[in-house]
């Protein structure tokens, strides 16, 4: 058997397995026959963000919080 010509038979069916396997990924991503992949609705993880707005009324509610905090801790004594 020829060596170049076993190479070209074999870049031929690799040829085909490629196309073979696009095919295939295309069909379990619901592309085939024309129709759009399926796409899954992306899940947000993790901590909303906030404006600056947000951010600067916790701030305050926070600042008033450990005031009245610190005010009730040296009130027993």
């Amino acid at each position: 058997m020829d060596l170049f010509k076993a190479i070209q038979e074999l870049y031929e069916e690799k040829q085909r397995l490629d196309e073979v396997i696009a095919n295939l990924e295309d069909l379990s991503q619901g592309r085939a026959l024309g129709r759009p992949a399926l796409e899954k609705p992306a899940r947000k993880r993790g901590r909303k963000s906030m404006s600056d707005e947000e951010r600067a009324e916790v701030s305050e509610r926070m600042k008033e919080f450990w005031a009245q905090k610190r005010k009730s801790q040296k009130a027993p004594k």
